[in-house]
C-alpha cells in the first residue's frame, strides 16, 4: 500500500513502508542541479525559436529518471538560482543536452542572473491552469504594434508556463520587445497549455498621457460663431455675384465704356432675413410669439364703400297735399 508524504519543499512522494518516510534518494520527485548555459552556446545550428521561447533543453538522463517517476504531464519545472534567490518556471522542449548541462533562453538567463556555467536547481512542479495575466511593456515602442494581443498570443505558443515578475522577450518584425509579467491568476506561476486566459496590458514604462489642447472659446456674435458668420458671408457673396446684362455696350462714336460694377461688401445686418437663435435659452422654457394680422386705420383704408349709396331721381315730381286753409 502507498501513502503520500510531503517534503519540506511541498513536493509529495510515495512510501510502501506503512507511512515511514523513505530515504530522500528514493522519493518520487525530480530535483537535480545542472550547469546552466544559454541556447546560443548549444552546439550545432543556431535555434532562435528556442531562444525566444519559454522552454529549456535537458540531458537524456533526466528523461529516463522522469519516466520512472509518478508525475503528471505536461512536464513543468521550477528553476532556482539559490545564490541570487531568483526563481522562475519553464517547460522542457527536448532532452538532447550534454550530461550535467541545461540550455536556457537568453531572457531566462537574465531573469535568474546567471552567467554561463553557473549552477541551477531544477525541480518538478505542478502548476494550476491560468485564467488571467497582465503584461507591462518595458518600452513605449511597443505601442507601434498594431495588434499587440495577437502578437503576444502567437509568441506564447512557445511557452508552457508563466511566472509573475519575469521579463520575457518578444521578437516582432526583426525587433525585440521586452514585456514584464506583472500579474497571473490563480497563482503567481501558472500553466498556459490549452487554457482560456484573459490578457491585459499596463501602460508601457515611460508612457505619458498626451495633453489635450483645449480649443479657444469663441464668443458668438449676432449671427453665431465667427465660423458660421463667415459661411453666411460666403453664401450671400455667391448669391450676389450674378448680375444680368453684364456685357459691354457699343457706342456709335466707337468709344468703349465698361459696365463692370463695383463689388460691395456683404452687410449681414441688411440682407440676413432669418431669425437669430437665442443663445441665452435655459433649455427648459419655450417662448412663443403670437402675432395677429395688422388692421389698417380708417385713414390708411380710405372711405368705406357702400353699395347703392347714391340719391335717386324720379321722372315726375311727387304731388303734395294742399292744406285745409287754402
Amino acid at each position: 500500500m502507498f501513502t503520500r508524504n510531503f517534503d519540506d519543499g511541498g513536493n509529495f512522494y510515495f512510501n510502501r513502508q506503512g507511512g515511514v518516510p523513505m530515504p530522500r534518494g528514493m522519493r518520487s520527485t525530480f530535483s537535480r542541479e545542472f550547469a546552466a548555459y544559454s541556447v546560443m552556446m548549444m552546439p550545432g545550428n543556431e535555434r532562435p525559436d528556442v531562444n525566444a521561447g519559454g522552454k529549456i533543453i535537458m540531458p537524456p538522463s533526466s528523461l529516463e529518471t522522469l519516466s520512472r517517476l509518478n508525475i503528471s504531464f505536461p512536464m513543468l519545472f521550477k528553476l532556482e538560482n539559490r545564490s541570487k534567490e531568483r526563481q522562475t518556471h519553464a517547460g522542457v522542449l527536448e532532452f538532447i543536452a550534454e550530461e550535467g548541462k541545461v540550455y536556457l533562453p537568453g531572457w531566462m538567463m537574465r531573469n535568474l542572473v546567471l552567467n554561463e556555467g553557473d549552477r541551477i536547481a531544477i525541480t518538478y512542479a505542478s502548476l494550476p491552469v491560468a485564467s488571467y495575466s497582465k503584461f507591462k511593456p518595458q518600452s513605449c515602442d511597443f505601442l507601434e504594434i498594431s495588434n499587440p494581443k495577437a502578437v503576444l498570443e502567437k509568441h506564447l505558443r512557445s511557452f508552457a508556463c508563466l511566472s509573475k515578475g519575469d521579463i520575457i522577450s518578444i521578437d516582432y518584425i526583426g525587433r525585440e520587445f521586452e514585456v514584464q509579467i506583472v500579474e497571473t491568476k490563480p497563482e503567481d506561476a501558472v500553466n498556459i497549455i490549452e487554457c482560456d486566459m484573459n490578457v491585459d496590458f499596463e501602460a508601457p514604462v515611460g508612457y505619458k498621457e498626451p495633453e489635450r489642447v483645449q480649443p479657444p472659446e469663441e464668443t458668438p456674435g449676432s449671427f453665431g460663431t465667427p465660423d458660421i458668420q463667415k459661411k453666411l458671408v460666403d453664401y450671400y457673396e455667391k448669391q450676389t455675384n450674378f448680375h444680368s446684362f453684364q456685357g459691354k455696350g457699343g457706342r456709335i462714336d466707337g468709344k468703349k465704356k465698361g459696365t463692370k460694377g463695383v463689388k460691395k461688401a456683404i452687410d449681414l445686418d441688411q440682407i440676413y432675413k432669418r431669425g437669430v437663435p437665442n443663445y441665452d435659452w435655459d433649455g427648459r422654457t419655450l417662448h412663443y410669439i403670437h402675432t395677429k394680422p395688422k388692421t389698417k386705420t380708417e385713414e390708411e383704408a380710405g372711405p368705406s364703400f357702400t353699395s347703392f349709396a347714391g340719391s335717386g331721381q324720379a321722372l315726375r315730381t311727387k304731388k303734395t297735399k294742399r292744406s285745409s286753409a287754402s
